[in-house]
């Protein structure tokens, strides 16, 4: 179902198939995705993917929009507009980092749940996605990407809280700094001030105080963690 609607996102946008963003987009995801498959990070940070399948596919879309997502599946899309704004590797690998780890805690089967669309997914899975209405297929790939929200404000924070908390441990453990998350997200912010409105990945992605001072907390975690694995005080 993920490589489905990942298969219409791409044929409905202009992808980058080559230069120094893709390059970028590439090298930081296959870093993050390489980190989630440590054993004991897996552990450390609640992951449950055994029985699991995730296609690894990262490309970039030239769209102005300061947004990135990850489908089910590992489907990774990551906009031009994005690129301009994250200052350095680190900043992106906060945004992927955040992305992968909706896919890694299954968070879209849960908002499929909720929204009442489990059934109307499970048939898209078999094929039937080219078959739903327009609006349907609107509707269904804007929760798998989570660029629409149908559930409580509560259940939404509730799931970008996780995703932040595993983001910034994959993204240590890749070996960015994870200082740099709580830059780019207090820069999102100032943008929005700036801006008069909020950039996409904040409409989609709800930012606030908490979740910097979230991160601020879950930074020093992730460090000791890392520290922990490199010196082989954690079994590997």
């Amino acid at each position: 179902m993920g490589k489905q609607a990942y298969q219409e996102i791409l044929e409905k946008g202009e992808v980058v198939s080559r230069g120094p963003e893709v390059e970028e987009v590439r090298r930081v995801a296959g870093k993050i995705v390489h980190a989630s498959q440590i054993k004991p990070l897996q552990k450390e940070i609640h992951l449950h993917l055994e029985g699991y399948r995730f296609d690894w596919t990262f490309n970039v879309l030239r769209d102005k929009q300061i947004n990135a997502f990850c489908l089910p599946g590992g489907f990774i899309g990551v906009y031009t507009g994005l690129l301009k704004v994250a200052e350095n590797d680190d900043q992106l690998a906060a945004v992927i980092g955040h992305e992968v780890a909706h896919a890694l805690a299954h968070h879209t089967n849960e908002r499929l749940s909720r929204a009442n669309l489990l059934q109307r997914a499970l048939a898209a899975a078999n094929g039937a996605l080219s078959r739903l209405s327009p609006e349907q297929r609107k509707i269904l790939i804007g929760v798998l990407t989570g660029g629409i929200r149908l559930q409580s404000p509560a259940f939404d924070r509730k799931q970008e809280s996780e995703a932040d908390h595993i983001g910034v441990f994959l993204m240590t453990f890749a070996g960015y700094n994870p200082d740099e998350a709580i830059n780019f997200w207090e820069r999102m912010e100032q943008l929005s001030a700036q801006r008069g409105r909020p950039p996409t990945i904040l409409s989609t992605h709800p930012s606030d105080k908490q979740r910097i001072q979230d991160l601020k907390k879950w930074v020093p975690l992730a460090k000791a963690a890392k520290r922990a694995f490199d010196e082989g005080r954690i079994a590997r």
